[in-house]
């Protein structure tokens, strides 16, 4: 999968010389194409992808669950969201799966931060305006950790059964990042709750019937 991730100092850099960048730039509107000189594709099913390739089995609101073909028995799927700035740049993302009855943790999260994060902040995440929990990182790969997300620094953190409870009736979570470049600024990403519901209930429904 390619990396969707911007670096938060390009992120930075972009929303400074967006307007200066209008001013001194003139486009001319392109001619409209027919539909017909575009191709759109056509869907594969499961049988059709190669070992390992990702694909979207379902949507559900902001969510999406995304899976890695497994040829040899039950696809390895995660609840996935990209985070975006108030700019619209893609700076983050989140992958989420729910986990066994029985452990700490209902449900398992990973983190993917832009390589630039200062890493000694942390990740700081709170579920609408609630009390904020801080979550170190694990380390950093410019290499996809997983086929389902981009590559980054990495926060892997673990959600209690009250967190899920939390994440379905709340609206949205806020996430907390630092640029190293800027380490007095703070990026704050939101992280929509809707459609968590229904897919994280596809998740453990999938789960337990494969």
């Amino acid at each position: 999968m390619r990396n969707t991730l911007m670096p938060l100092s390009l992120a930075l850099l972009l929303a400074i010389g967006a307007p200066l960048a209008a001013q001194e730039t003139t486009t001319e509107e392109a001619p409209a194409a027919g539909a017909a000189e575009f191709d759109m594709g056509t869907p594969l099913t499961t049988d059709q992808l190669e070992p390992g390739q990702p694909y979207v089995a379902a949507e559900f609101g902001d969510w999406s669950l995304r899976c890695a073909n497994n040829p040899d028995g039950a696809d390895l799927c995660t609840l996935y969201q990209l985070l975006m700035d108030q700019d619209g740049n893609s700076v983050a993302e989140i992958g989420l799966i729910p986990l066994p009855a029985g452990g700490g943790a209902a449900a398992g999260a990973t983190i993917v931060a832009p390589m630039e994060t200062l890493l000694t902040a942390n990740v700081t995440l709170s579920i609408d305006g609630g009390q904020a929990r801080s979550f170190p990182f694990t380390f950093c790969s410019a290499r996809p950790t997983s086929p389902m997300l981009s590559s980054g620094c990495i926060s892997r953190i673990g959600f209690t059964a009250a967190d899920i409870a939390q994440f379905k009736t709340g609206s949205a979570a806020k996430l907390i990042i630092v640029p190293a470049a800027a380490p007095d600024q703070q990026v704050e990403l939101t992280v929509s709750l809707s459609g968590f519901t229904a897919a994280i209930d596809a998740a453990v429904a999938g789960s337990t019937t494969e």
